[in-house]
């Protein structure tokens, strides 16, 4: 069982330093070729930071693994919403107040019930990834429309009008400044990704059948809480940097990418197979999430540490939940 633990531990620190290199090194050629801004924040760096999931729910549905694939996008919408938005809030008081927040809590609790629509006349099919991949060139559109509309009404025309369309993105630390630097990030990256996701499908499935659960019952709570970390450091180093407010945006554009994306992606190259407990549990569970951040956007909750334990608490409860009914005859 030790290398089944070393294996899916070190699957998943490659597969993080893997889309993070990925992503210092994309952004540095897209700036050098004079892509703007608003679209490297939006493509480049949102597809790269959940380049893990992705690679997890390509590889294990290409190992007909599609309970760790389905799995491991609930469960890492789940994350996101309780131990993302709880864990930081223990540190600094969450705001969620932020421009766009209800417009894109609302497309999010839409893509949500769309995405459960489909499930239960599973497997998700091609046809099921090509609306959700609409779905997402929707979103991506909506964004560049109203983001660009907000820096209008707050800069003036007069700088649209100039030409200075470029819109911030949040901050990417580390971005090589030598072109060849760059390029060998992004061959690091693009090799690193699948070499860990191997080892994680590897260790992963091992587990599953040491401990006697459904590979959905990892897929939903070790692969997600884990492709889930970069969301959560970022979320935890904002909050101890003053900077809380970031984190429910960061959720709610990862849970719409987790759900449009790498499912549209991953349904285009292999029908999905949902599993029984997904259905019967973790799909109302990830909806009862997205209901929960519409009502932290529309009434600009401001999350406490009090509230932050309960959504803590809420998360272990599930982990608890999932594995007491995803245990294997």
């Amino acid at each position: 069982m030790l290398i089944d633990y070393v294996s899916l531990v070190g699957g998943l620190v490659v597969l993080i330093v893997a889309g993070d290199v990925l992503v210092r090194g994309s952004v540095s050629v897209a700036e050098r070729l004079g892509i703007p801004t608003l679209v490297i924040g939006l493509t480049i760096v949102a597809f790269g930071t959940s380049a893990p999931e992705l690679v997890i729910s390509l590889r294990a549905a290409l190992d007909g693994l599609s309970g760790i694939a389905i799995g491991n996008v609930v469960g890492s919408n789940i994350a996101n919403v309780l131990a993302v938005l709880g864990l930081p809030a223990l540190f600094a008081a969450t705001s969620c107040d932020e421009n766009g927040a209800v417009r894109n809590s609302v497309f999010m609790v839409a893509i949500t019930a769309i995405f459960i629509g489909m499930a239960f006349h599973s497997p998700l099919s091609r046809f099921d990834g090509t609306i959700l991949l609409m779905l997402l060139a929707l979103f991506l559109w909506e964004s560049v429309r109203a983001t660009r509309k907000h820096r209008a009404q707050n800069v003036g025309a007069a700088a649209v009008a100039d030409g200075d369309e470029d819109l911030p993105f949040d901050e990417v630390e580390g971005v090589p400044d030598n072109v060849g630097l760059a390029i060998l990030f992004i061959v690091l990256g693009l090799i690193g990704l699948p070499l860990g996701a191997h080892f994680t499908i590897e260790g992963a499935s091992a587990l599953a059948r040491d401990w006697g659960v459904s590979d959905a019952v990892i897929g939903l709570t070790v692969v997600a809480l884990g492709t889930s970390l970069p969301e959560l450091m970022t979320s935890l180093m904002a909050a101890i940097r003053g900077h809380a407010a970031v984190a429910l945006g960061n959720v709610i554009g990862s849970n719409i990418f987790n759900l449009v994306a790498i499912m549209g992606i991953t349904s285009m190259v292999v029908p999905l197979q949902v599993p029984p407990e997904v259905l019967r549990l973790d799909l109302w569970a990830m909806l009862a999430c997205a209901l929960l951040v519409l009502a932290f956007a529309a009434f600009k909750v401001t999350i406490r540490w009090p509230s932050g334990i309960i959504l803590c608490a809420l998360y272990a409860l599930y982990i608890f939940v999932v594995f007491q009914t995803g245990k294997v005859a």
